[in-house]
C-alpha cells in the first residue's frame, strides 16, 4: 500500500495505556488447540502481581478486547477476510488494483 501510494488508515486509539495493559497482561492464553481470550482469573492475577487494581470497567474492557482479538484471529484465516481497520476501498485503491489486473490479464 506505501509503494501504491495508498495511506494506511488506523482507528484512533482514545485509551492507550489500556492497550498497554492489555499487550501487558497477554492478548491471548495458550489452549488446548490454540488461543482463546483472557480468563477473568488471569486479569486478576496480573493485576495482584504487579499491584495494579484495574476499575471494573477497565477490566471488562480488556476481558472484551481479548474476545475480539481472539475472533478476529479466526476470520482472518479466511484469505478474503479484510484488515479490521480497514475503510471503504477508494477510488485510488480502486485504481491500482485494476491497473494491476490489466497488467497482469492483458
Amino acid at each position: 500500500m506505501k509503494r501504491d501510494g495508498v495511506p494506511i488508515s488506523m482507528p484512533p486509539n482514545p485509551m492507550p495505556h489500556l492497550i498497554d495493559r492489555l499487550i501487558e497482561i497477554g492478548l491471548t492464553e495458550a489452549a488446548g488447540m490454540g488461543v482463546v481470550p483472557l480468563s477473568w482469573r488471569e486479569i486478576e492475577a496480573w493485576q495482584h502481581n504487579v499491584h495494579v487494581a484495574l476499575a471494573p470497567w477497565e477490566a471488562r474492557l480488556i476481558r472484551k478486547l481479548s474476545v475480539e482479538y481472539v475472533a478476529e484471529g479466526r476470520r482472518a484465516e479466511s484469505e478474503n477476510c479484510p484488515p479490521p481497520w480497514r475503510a471503504e476501498v477508494t477510488a485510488r485503491e480502486r485504481e491500482v488494483e485494476e491497473a494491476r489486473l490489466r497488467m497482469v490479464l492483458g
